[in-house]
């Protein structure tokens, strides 16, 4: 989309039909939001962009606060047991959009749905913290089974495997945000679609156009609605961020998610208050399909050829930092010393250790190793396709490039159907379980496919001790193994890249990159 509104006169706009009308009368916020979502329904959110759309309807036992913090949301305070393993959350009386209270139900429903194994949540292993969900999720217990319960409407009690200081970021997350258990009832699967939709959170759909807009307009039940100033938020789909940029110099988005990072040396000069940056607890990484490619070899090779310093210096140039590890740094309690055994070997030593390591497969310049690298139809994601291409001819690896839409490439990361894919991990909670879960044996997130008995046995000893430096030095141990096993090849460390009005107040650049749109203000 170049500019304006794409009105697509087949399609129906459905209108949510709730009592009192939400209001619509006010300020309207428009977003930039990157690629199109897929679902409202928060156990089949998966991408950051979903999270935020859903998360301005849905709000958890903690929600964000104006900086990403955890703060308080459904719950208006919680108690911890001594020993860490039982948490008691007490929920502040509040309302579902048609005037249903909200309960300790709609909590405790939501997460027995999403741990379920038919339903087949993509998240569902973060809730593995909780007591029993990792044998549900395995189909070894009933989701009944799991540590959450609700003794009253307005308690909920939740029962860890093992402490987890993190809990209240966790909480803010859309695997432990509730579901309407009367919606879900009447309406199954269909409770989802704006007619039947309903939300706890400052804000609720008005109108969906897929691939193009969704309209949210402020929910008059939420409980702090008094606070909440913009009346009416749009997010629109930009997957195009090219496009997106002159949406923004048009006037037409007040925000822009991902700014083209080709642009920077532009947008630095022409719109220098708009640009807000931050380190972001993420990092981009080059998955190798370990089911393909099992020769520890080729990703070696690979990971070798590769030249951080290049793609952050030269093509990203945003202040993106090359990764040599997994952790991204600032992440809590973690040491971060675990590293890739040739980070300080210089580019020609690993140029030649790479091309020695394929000529021992059969490979050179007169038989390269052909491989598809899949990424997304971004202006960063073809760029950043190009000189990888490029890096990977220095070695005999041949590159073709296939770049297909952000719901495509998702599809297709999770089911492994790939050689090499461009995905990133932006943190779900400040914890380096965060980012070390995503490489063990059947996590949802797991694209590359790695397995290694030896390194699930080390995240679940670190899941049962109790002492902090202990379990970090476990953690320590396992990423070590998935470096020297190449199990990812690590690229960058990520930056937040917005483009924000200087009409738009209240926005704070911060590591999670979320600006909650109930913070928001806009000046007239």
């Amino acid at each position: 989309m170049d500019s304006g509104r794409i009105i697509l006169a087949a399609a129906a706009v459905l209108l949510l039909g709730c009592s009192p009308a939400p209001q619509d009368k006010g300020p309207v916020l428009n977003r930039g939001n990157g690629p199109d979502i897929k679902s409202l329904d928060p156990a089949f959110v998966q991408g950051t962009w979903e999270a935020w759309v859903v998360g301005d309807m849905i709000m958890g036992l903690t929600t964000e606060g104006p900086r990403g913090e955890p703060v308080a949301g459904a719950a208006q305070s919680w108690e911890i047991s001594p020993n860490g393993l039982t948490w008691t959350f007490h929920l502040r009386p509040h309302l579902w959009s048609d005037g249903v209270p909200v309960t300790s139900a709609d909590f405790v429903a939501a997460w027995r749905r999403l741990i379920d194994p038919r339903t087949a949540a993509p998240y569902a292993y973060n809730l593995w913290v909780v007591k029993n969900a990792q044998a549900i999720s395995a189909g070894r217990m009933p989701p009944g089974k799991l540590g959450s319960l609700a003794p009253d409407d307005r308690t909920v009690v939740v029962e860890l495997e093992h402490p987890a200081s993190y809990l209240p970021e966790l909480m803010d997350h859309q695997v432990a945000w509730p579901v309407p258990l009367h919606a879900l009832r009447k309406f199954g699967a269909a409770w989802t679609k704006p007619a039947n939709y309903v939300a706890n959170g400052p804000y609720v759909v008005r109108e969906w156009i897929p691939g193009d807009h969704i309209t949210l307009v402020k929910n008059p039940r939420f409980y702090d609605a008094a606070h909440v100033r913009i009346a009416t938020v749009v997010y629109y789909q930009t997957s195009d961020a090219n496009a997106g940029l002159r949406r923004f110099r048009a006037g037409q988005l007040d925000t822009l998610y991902q700014f083209p990072s080709e642009e920077i040396d532009w947008i630095r000069h022409h719109l220098p208050h708009a640009v807000r940056t931050a380190p972001y607890l993420g990092i981009a990484y080059f998955a190798v399909n370990n089911r393909r490619f099992p020769d520890r070899r080729i990703r070696e090779a690979i990971d070798l050829g590769l030249d951080r310093e290049v793609l952050t210096g030269k093509i990203r140039r945003v202040g993106e930092t090359p990764a040599y590890r997994i952790v991204p740094p600032g992440i809590a309690n973690y040491p971060g010393r675990a590293t890739l055994r040739f980070a300080d070997m210089p580019m020609p030593a690993r140029l030649a250790k790479a091309r020695a390591l394929l000529a021992e497969l059969g490979y050179g310049p007169r038989h390269p190793l052909h491989m598809t690298l899949l990424t997304t139809v971004t202006p960063d994601g073809r760029r950043n396709a190009v000189a990888f291409q490029a890096m990977m001819a220095k070695i005999a690896i041949s590159i073709d490039i296939a770049a297909v839409e952000g719901q495509v490439f998702q599809q297709m990361v999770q089911g492994h159907a790939f050689d090499i894919a461009t995905p990133s991990w932006i943190a779900d909670f400040n914890d380096a379980s965060n980012f070390l879960d995503l490489l063990r044996s059947g996590s949802g997130e797991n694209y590359a496919a790695y397995s290694n008995p030896q390194y699930d046995a080390l995240l679940a000893k670190a899941d049962g001790s109790a002492d902090p430096s202990a379990r970090a030095e476990l953690m320590r141990r396992a990423e070590q193994m998935a470096l020297d096993d190449e199990a990812w090849v690590p690229a960058y460390f990520m930056v937040t890249r917005d483009l924000v009005s200087p009409r738009v107040k209240g926005w704070i650049a911060n590591p999670r990159d979320v600006n909650r749109t109930r913070w928001l203000t806009i000046a007239r």
